[in-house]
């Protein structure tokens, strides 16, 4: 599998959303590996990750990938954050290796109640087909992208970097809505319950997240006991890329913190 490890430190492991490319995600890998530790990847089911997606475990294996990069990386135990969908998955491997999670970090993250909405289940009918109307609605998402980098002229070539990242780095249509299918044979929501490290739920401003409403990123907080939340301003789904140090600053101490306490209950012990 090809994995992405960057910088030194505390580690931390960033799962990328429904399109499934790290490169996506660049901008907030870039500030996170100038503090920390950073080991990332794309999807298994990517051509470009190098790992072999087994059909039979679904949607478990994203989860196993995860263990697979600890594995590969050397590293025993790691902050695990996932981003978006990922955060399904980050959620899924902190709750069936406890062992490997120090901390879980959920970042605008879909929740174990979500179920495809009117506008998804119309883009799943013919996913390839509609790619063009689905990245005309992207076009939604500007007003984000403006606010967080003050106004829409200088939002404008913001814009441009994210738009050359997904034209070079495209997503498949296909893929994407078989991740989301794979969510209708799994029930997470029993999972949660096994869950005890130390949680962060990052959202940006509720007006300005225009895929997963805040208060449905929230239910997290909500379920685990070790739950604290964290706003970026001046944003909202895309907080992570329109302002990765500002994300990189309520991840990286938490994760410290987090690996700290690990260590000295380790010690204690």
């Amino acid at each position: 599998m090809k994995i992405i490890d960057r910088g030194g430190g505390t580690p931390v492991v960033v799962i990328p959303g429904i399109q499934g490319r790290w490169e996506w995600m660049k901008p907030a890998i870039d500030a996170l590996a100038r503090r920390c530790r950073v080991i990332t990847f794309s999807l298994a089911d990517e051509p470009t990750s190098g790992a072999r997606f087994d059909e039979d475990l679904g949607f478990w294996c994203y989860v196993e990938q995860v263990r697979e990069a600890l594995d590969a990386a050397g590293v025993k135990q790691a902050a695990i954050c996932g981003v978006s969908w990922g955060g399904l998955v980050a959620a899924a491997f902190a709750a069936r290796h406890p062992d490997r999670t120090a901390s879980l970090v959920l970042v605008s993250a879909l929740p174990p109640s979500w179920r495809p909405n009117a506008r998804v289940t119309f883009y799943l009918r013919a996913p390839r087909l509609l790619t063009p109307l689905f990245l005309l609605a992207s076009l939604r998402m500007y007003r984000e992208i403006a606010t967080a980098n003050a106004g829409v002229i200088r939002g404008f070539p913001a814009a441009t970097r994210h738009g050359w990242r997904v034209v070079t780095h495209m997503f498949s249509p296909g893929r994407m809505a078989r991740r989301i299918r794979l969510m209708e044979s799994v029930d997470l929501r029993p999972e949660l319950s096994r869950i005890t490290q130390p949680t962060l739920v990052v959202t940006g401003e509720s007006s300005l997240d225009r895929v997963v409403p805040v208060h449905a990123t929230r239910e997290y907080a909500q379920v685990l006991p070790h739950a604290s939340t964290a706003t970026i301003a001046r944003t909202g789904h895309l907080g992570s890329i329109t302002r990765p140090a500002a994300f990189a600053r309520l991840v990286v101490p938490f994760a410290e913190r987090a690996a700290h306490d690990v260590d000295t209950r380790r010690r204690v012990g």
